[in-house]
């Protein structure tokens, strides 16, 4: 299967060098797509570079800062126009550990969305406070229990998408960011009818750059959670009346 991997970039000079290495050695046969948010840090500037030298290595330019949902759903029409069979999404940062792809890769063989888990049974975080376990766990266990849906880490970052699943989906209607585009883009597969497969990982704190996590995007979260959960219950409760 002819893979690419979207890494979006804001600022990530001094990471993106570290992780891009990272995946070509672990899996070299994989395209890299980096969707930088024009950068002031040179970031997109010095991905050009790189990919002047790999054929491997592809730069998308996006006129500025538009958040990481708006990035990836311009990565998945590059992708999916140059007919790449799975795209995966994975963070500039090294919490995403290269050497993990391999057997994202190979569930990606029977399922239409591969998702990296930190909250199954193998999988784990390093270097974080407890306070960040804390809110990742319960934002999936309240994802569970509004929107019904059986997977653990909704929220993760780290994941695989056949193409004829990401075709299927309108995702012109996606407008939703950070942690909550991965639930937007979790229950967009299962209500279109794709399998889902949680792989373990470990997820490492980054220790480059800084992190783009801030408050909105919790906010954004919980509120549009919550607004959907309500819209399944009540679609189950018509569909029963």
């Amino acid at each position: 299967m002819s893979t690419l991997v979207i890494i979006p970039t804001y600022n990530e000079r001094e990471a993106l060098p570290v992780q891009l290495a990272a995946v070509r050695a672990a899996t070299p046969e994989v395209h890299i797509l980096v969707a930088d948010d024009n950068s002031p840090d040179g970031t997109g500037e010095w991905a050009d570079a790189v990919a002047a030298e790999d054929s491997h290595v592809h730069v998308l330019h996006r006129p500025g800062k538009a958040g990481l949902g708006a990035a990836y759903i311009a990565g998945f029409a590059w992708g999916l126009e140059r007919g790449y069979d799975v795209i995966v999404e994975m963070d500039a940062d090294g919490s995403h550990r290269a050497v993990d792809l391999p057997r994202l890769l190979a569930a990606a063989d029977g399922a239409d969305l591969v998702i990296g888990s930190r909250w199954v049974k193998g999988g784990s975080v390093v270097n974080w406070p407890w306070r960040r376990k804390f809110l990742s766990v319960n934002a999936n266990r309240y994802v569970r229990l509004a929107m019904g849906i059986k997977v653990h880490d909704a929220t993760a970052g780290f994941r695989a998408y056949r193409a004829p699943m990401l075709a299927a989906l309108d995702l012109g209607e996606v407008e939703s960011q950070g942690y909550c585009f991965q639930v937007d883009m979790t229950w967009r597969v299962i209500r279109g009818g794709g399998s889902v497969v949680e792989v373990p990982i470990t997820f490492v704190e980054r220790e480059l750059g800084v992190s783009k996590m801030s408050g909105a995007i919790i906010r954004e979260a919980l509120v549009k959670v919550t607004v959907w959960g309500v819209q399944c219950r009540w679609a189950q409760l018509t569909r029963k009346a």
